[in-house]
């Protein structure tokens, strides 16, 4: 895979997701963690107002400064195996106003990508710029690209997809079908990250079933499993003073799924929030005091302490439960590094799952 450096460049020094405080200044201002909660002036805000309709939600918003698309599937090979695939896709505009063509256009995009097994953690990443065709989004029909890497419907009505991937070290090709009802997160969609307000325009599909191939090196597995596709956009998802966050998608062995989040604040009080969505689909938001989420062990990956096993509670639904980490060394060393793979949970209930834990 070829990256152009000043491409590259551009999303180490601007993006949120992707952005490397210098620390030129003497005394920088907080901007959040990776620039997240930075000023926004000229973008669109997001807006409990604002109506989120599936499949709409899959394009893209270029009105707002950014946002992503985001899948993880915990899948086995025929005898059982268990391992994990994230793929993601980032937009993020460099400055407001009306898209200009080529090489004058201000979006640039980001793709992230991994696949992880009990003792092997691969990932990569690839960079490029909006306005020549390397990456982008269209509506009708959904496709969403960056080089070769694609997520694309195979239905108008967007209930199957295809997911492609191909590097040097590994690869996948996976069908995706919708097996249950779009999910909005938060108020509607409206997804507060914040004591301050900070938010973003969240949807999910957490009933996804996937089926296909991966490859390793020179080997391919057949492999099925559960899949859970996230959309997010924002200008400001963060406040000034939160440093990251740990967050958890759960698909419990009963057939329901649960969304929990904590970002972390340099000062005062974790901020925490989450969805119960039950078998048949519906969400149930949970308010930071419903939440309990504890670290109970750690581990040291890239010359870090990571909380890789946690308790997780959410007692008015009468879930308590364990997690363990599938691989603990699951580091993504991308531009801005952080760690995210497959989980395995017990206690009240049983399932599997994905974490990710950024700013440690």
């Amino acid at each position: 895979m070829i990256i152009n450096p000043h491409i590259r460049n551009q999303w180490l020094l601007i993006l949120p997701i992707s952005l490397l405080l210098s620390g030129c200044e003497a005394d920088p201002a907080p901007q959040g963690f990776a620039g997240l909660g930075s000023a926004a002036e000229g973008f669109q805000t997001v807006s409990p107002e604002t109506l989120i309709d599936y499949p709409d939600a899959l394009g893209a918003h270029p009105d707002y400064r950014i946002e992503w698309w985001y899948i993880t599937a915990n899948l086995e090979d025929p005898q059982g195996t268990p391992l994990g695939i994230q793929w993601t896709l980032f937009r993020q505009a460099l400055t407001p106003g009306p898209q200009r063509d080529g090489w004058a256009n201000q979006q640039l995009w980001l793709g992230h990508a991994a696949i992880t097994r009990e003792h092997q953690h691969l990932s990569t990443e690839t960079y490029a710029r909006g306005g020549v065709g390397q990456a982008g989004v269209t509506q009708e029909p959904f496709e969403a690209w960056i080089d070769h890497w694609r997520l694309y419907a195979t239905r108008e009505d967007a209930t199957e997809f295809i997911l492609e991937l191909q590097t040097p070290e590994f690869g996948y090709q996976l069908q995706l079908q919708k097996t249950g009802p779009a999910v909005l997160q938060g108020d509607q969609g409206f997804s507060i990250k914040s004591a301050q307000g900070q938010a973003s325009h969240y949807i999910s599909l957490p009933f996804m079933h996937a089926s296909g191939e991966v490859r390793i090196g020179d080997k391919q597995l057949e492999v099925q499993g559960q899949a859970w596709l996230d959309r997010e956009w924002s200008s400001q998802p963060l406040s000034p003073d939160q440093q990251g966050w740990d967050w958890f998608s759960l698909h419990l062995d009963q057939g329901d799924k649960l969304m929990l989040f904590r970002l972390r604040h340099d000062r005062g009080e974790d901020y925490y929030s989450g969805t119960y969505i039950d078998a048949e689909g519906h969400p149930h938001p949970l308010q930071p005091q419903q939440i309990h989420m504890q670290p109970t062990g750690q581990h040291s990956v890239a010359g870090r302490q990571l909380p890789v096993e946690w308790q997780l509670s959410v007692a008015d639904w009468g879930i308590h439960i364990q997690t363990q980490a599938l691989n603990p060394d699951a580091w993504m060393q991308t531009g801005i590094a952080y760690w995210e793979g497959p989980i395995r949970f017990s206690g009240s209930h049983s399932g599997v799952g994905y974490l990710e834990m950024t700013g440690y």
